[in-house]
């Protein structure tokens, strides 16, 4: 008899958590399970393989459990077993459920038939009375009429004039009837058709091929992607253990993707064999000048690049996988937050971790520099700190989320922190006060993630409003008044969850992308989607170039898409 190993089914699990977006999931879980050190062949693993195990195991306990039946009607006991049972009774218990339900069935069937045969027998006495009452009936008929034929002569005659007249008059108005049908309807045929008004609705615009670039090359799933802050850019992070530099220039879009590979440096993040899961690549970040791409990875190294594709560094200290990375406004730390709890400040000048600050009790999953020495971390223990270089102790400590917290944001100020958690709430923090200063419920599913607008004080576009955006498991984006604590506006043209959102540089548009495959482009002020387009996979990053004309989104089916944008 065919088995299934612990490694098996724990890689089985591990996929489909990685497959369902539950990233974080599955990184811990992975950990935990030694995936890493695991003998599977990824690459032989087909996508959904777990639910497609589960289903056919629910399969063959059905057919086990109808083998034991001598019915003919194999396909009808189907309908007598519930999932449930299937999944908490063994064969012999739904043999069991199977026969019980067959035998009330053919009682059922019993007594129905005894009733039918009673009301059978009674129709037949009705219809022999009354088979009898219109023997007399017709008998009696035939006697008047014989008494009456005698004095109709007369009547007869009269009737046929009249019945004559009135089919001349009938046979007129007919004929009158179909002369005004005709004369009225002329050439069309039939009524005239509704006006049909599609003005009232303003759809969004599919965006062309045309103006899409697909970069192909990575061969899994790409998690992470960013533009260079200076030139044509684009970092892409995948578990293939490898990231991407790809070289964008004007004019790619709608090229094949052959012409564009040639333009592209592969980071390595693995010795030897390439389907070493441990070497997943989660997080990267492009320093302030663009010179230096940072990569975090599942082995718990972070790496920093050049943008030629060198190796400059390998930053190891990390006990776990890494989540969170960001270099500071200046460039010389980096941050890195990881699954053994703990964050790390590196000096770049030294390739050395500066200081280890070590306060979460659980995975720390973001974090975020407030300037140039400050910053705030965040875990899966709820809790989010605000630490300084030098401070053996959080400077700050914000307690108030029920759950998970998945991201942090400082706004562009420094001034107000965002959080959002599991809890299906984001909050408003101030170093000012202990407590938050605004709490965001109109969510009803776990948030992800969320960003500032680059608006309002600190900013290039000072004039504007500023406000935060939160994406939702529960397949909307809301943006929120920060000064009131209050929504602006629900997006809700997503069908899954929403992994990822992103600002244009002047604010005034916010690109998302979901688990439903779709990339949407909405307008800021009028809250619609203005552009819209379709891929093949869950898209688990977008982002914008500087330039704002370019849009970047990386998927689930191995794939990078950029977008060129124009209105």
């Amino acid at each position: 008899m065919i088995s299934i190993t612990s490694a098996e089914l724990n890689y089985l699990v591990f996929r489909y958590l990685q497959e369902s977006g539950f990233t974080h999931s599955a990184f811990a879980f992975g950990y935990e399970a030694g995936i890493n050190r695991s003998p599977i062949d990824g690459n032989l693993v087909p996508p959904g393989a777990l639910v497609t195990f589960v289903q056919k195991g629910l399969q063959y306990l059905e057919l086990e459990a109808n083998l034991g039946s001598n019915d003919a009607d194999v396909d009808d006991d189907f309908s007598f077993l519930q999932p449930l049972d299937l999944i908490t009774k063994d064969a012999y218990e739904l043999q069991r459920i199977i026969k019980e339900k067959k035998e009330n069935l053919q009682k059922d069937r019993s007594e129905t038939k005894e009733k039918n045969n009673e009301t059978k027998q009674e129709n037949e006495r009705r219809n022999a009375r009354e088979t009898e009452e219109k023997k007399g009936k017709e008998q009696e008929q035939e006697t008047d009429r014989e008494m009456t034929e005698k004095g109709t002569e007369e009547e007869k005659g009269k009737e046929k004039v009249k019945a004559d007249a009135d089919r001349n008059v009938v046979e007129k108005s007919e004929d009158k009837g179909k002369d005004e049908h005709e004369e009225n309807n002329g050439d069309s045929g039939g009524p005239e058709p509704m006006e049909i008004s599609t003005s009232s609705t303003s759809l969004p615009s599919v965006i062309p091929n045309s103006d899409i670039t697909v970069l192909e090359g990575h061969t899994s799933e790409v998690f992470a992607c960013a533009w260079s802050p200076a030139g044509s850019l684009l970092a892409s992070g995948s578990g293939d253990a490898t990231a991407r530099i790809w070289t964008v220039m004007d004019g790619n879009a709608g090229s094949s993707t052959q012409n564009v590979r040639s333009n592209v440096v592969v980071l390595k993040h693995y010795k030897g064999r390439i389907n070493e899961k441990s070497k997943d690549v989660t997080t990267l970040d492009w320093n302030g000048d663009g010179t230096l791409l940072a990569t975090g990875s599942y082995d718990g190294q972070a790496r920093i690049w050049s943008r030629d594709g060198e190796l400059r560094s390998t930053l190891n200290k990390h006990k776990g996988p890494i989540f969170s990375l960001k270099w500071n406004k200046k460039g010389d730390y980096l941050l890195s937050g990881s699954v053994d709890q703990t964050a790390i400040v590196w000096d770049i000048k030294t390739g050395e971790w500066k200081q280890q600050f070590e306060f979460h009790s659980a995975p720390a999953l973001d974090v975020d520099w407030r300037n140039n020495v400050s910053f705030a971390t965040c875990s899966t223990d709820t809790m989010i700190y605000v630490c300084k270089i030098g401070e053996n102790r959080p400077i700050k400590t914000f307690s108030g989320h029920q759950g998970e917290v998945n991201a942090i944001k400082w706004d562009p100020t420094g001034t107000l922190l965002a959080s959002c958690s599991d809890d299906y709430t984001a909050k408003i923090w101030s170093t000012k006060q202990d407590k938050y200063l605004h709490d965001l419920k109109e969510h009803v599913k776990e948030i992800y993630t969320i960003r500032w607008s680059p608006t309002g004080p600190g900013t290039k576009n000072p004039n504007q409003q500023l406000v935060l955006a939160s994406a939702s498991f529960d397949s909307t984006i809301k943006l929120w008044d920060v000064e009131q604590g209050r929504l602006l506006h629900s997006y809700n043209g997503h069908r899954d969850p929403v992994y990822s959102v992103a600002f244009s540089p002047n604010g005034e548009y916010l690109a998302s992308g979901s688990m439903d495959k779709c990339m949407h482009i909405w307008s800021v002020k009028e809250g619609k989607i203005i552009k819209t387009f379709t891929g093949n996979g869950g898209i688990f990053e977008v982002c914008w170039n500087k330039e704002g004309n370019k849009v970047a989104a990386c998927f689930a089916n191995n794939v990078v898409c950029v977008v060129d944008f124009r209105m």
